[in-house]
């Protein structure tokens, strides 16, 4: 194994070498083509992702983040409402309700998925909460049947943040199609990744489609004739024509990783300390992290020696969002998602990840933490 090259997180040459002519193609098609804002590649993707996910609507915006606020502004989600999340997540998912002007507020965590806890969440409603926000976080759907009864019981809408979650499902339905609207993130490392930033709003709800497609474009529905204060983000054509590229392979590339997890899985069981991760049998992860627990206080030393082995690893998150100092006083401890802070670690894993890697990898993780 002293042959293989520093072992990232992640590898997208597999993935660029394999479309590599169809990429090209498609980009230069763009510059032939001459419009590079708003045209036939953003409508022609909206359209191949809404058959994709089984959806009325999809809005192309420039970001995951932007995809997220203007999801919330669609559903009318602002100041003096509060809206309840995961405290484990990217700080974008709370951000987006920050810069709303609504207040975020964190419930702890499941200690199985590492998603919002639904036993926590009627607790947390109060007569100013007017959304809930889970993170399929990692790949691993949110338990959303819970979450929708909650909603529908006290009018609250639900926007899942479904940014690390492309092609998952829960219960046969795809993430980011069952609450309100669904967010997504085009960013490269992303399990559908752009050549650069990109997002995306999904929806069967017509008046908030409506609504962010205004938004996405200054406020206003007819150019010129501004109607509200919005943004001015659109995903570009370059990188509509490079993601209807990858579309179609999508599903392919999802069960790549899922196989990878799954030999993972057996070359990492029964090493004390050791959790892998858990799999709801009700749902379908598309694992765009791999991430295992190290418990007893032992996740910083396997990283530095995984580092030492040329294997690249990352912690998602080190710190939750509610310890974070522009939200620490709004919450109280969160003893779940301050635990797993100390003990996730995510190994490389990408489509097509060959299994001497694997093997490596998890040969690795097993002298290191298996031999004390």
């Amino acid at each position: 194994m002293s042959g293989l090259p520093k072992i990232p997180v992640l590898d997208l040459t597999p993935e660029i070498e394999a479309l590599w002519d169809e990429l090209m193609a498609a980009i230069q098609g763009v510059i032939k083509s001459g419009q590079f804002i708003m045209g036939p590649n953003v409508q022609a993707f909206e359209q191949e992702v809404a058959a994709y996910l089984g959806v009325k609507h999809t809005i192309g915006v420039n970001s995951g983040t932007d995809a997220l606020v203007i999801g919330l502004r669609a559903a009318g989600i602002g100041p003096g409402d509060e809206v309840i999340t995961t405290p484990f997540t990217f700080f974008a998912t709370a951000e987006a309700i920050s810069q709303v002007g609504a207040t975020p507020v964190f419930v702890d965590i499941d200690l199985r998925t590492f998603n919002i806890n639904p036993e926590l969440i009627e607790p947390a409603i109060t007569s100013r909460t007017r959304a809930i926000l889970p993170v399929h976080l990692y790949g691993q759907a949110a338990d959303m049947d819970p979450i929708m009864a909650l909603a529908e019981k006290y009018n609250l809408k639900v926007i899942e943040d479904t940014a690390q979650a492309f092609g998952g499902e829960y219960k046969g339905r795809k993430l980011g199609t069952i609450g309100d609207a669904g967010c997504f993130s085009f960013f490269p490392s992303k399990n559908l990744g752009a050549f650069g930033d990109g997002g995306l709003i999904a929806t069967n709800d017509d008046e908030m489609a409506e609504k962010a497609r205004m938004l996405r474009v200054h406020g206003a529905r007819q150019k010129y004739y501004n109607e509200v204060i919005g943004y001015n983000s659109r995903l570009d054509e370059v990188q509509a024509a490079i993601l209807r590229v990858k579309l179609p392979h999508i599903d392919e590339w999802n069960e790549g990783r899922r196989q990878a997890a799954r030999r993972y899985n057996e070359l990492l069981k029964d090493i004390p300390g050791i959790v892998t991760p858990f799999e709801d049998p009700n749902a379908r992860h598309v694992y765009h992290q791999y991430t295992i627990r190290v418990q007893d206080d032992r996740r910083d030393e396997l990283k530095s020696h995984l580092a030492e082995n040329g294997i690249g690893t990352t912690v998602y998150y080190p710190v939750p969002v509610h310890q974070l100092p522009l939200y620490k006083e709004l919450s109280p401890a969160l003893l779940v998602a301050e635990q797993l802070a100390g003990e996730v670690l995510s190994l490389p894993i990408w489509p097509g990840v060959q299994e001497e890697v694997l093997e490596f990898v998890a040969g690795t993780v097993r002298a290191v933490i298996g031999s004390s």
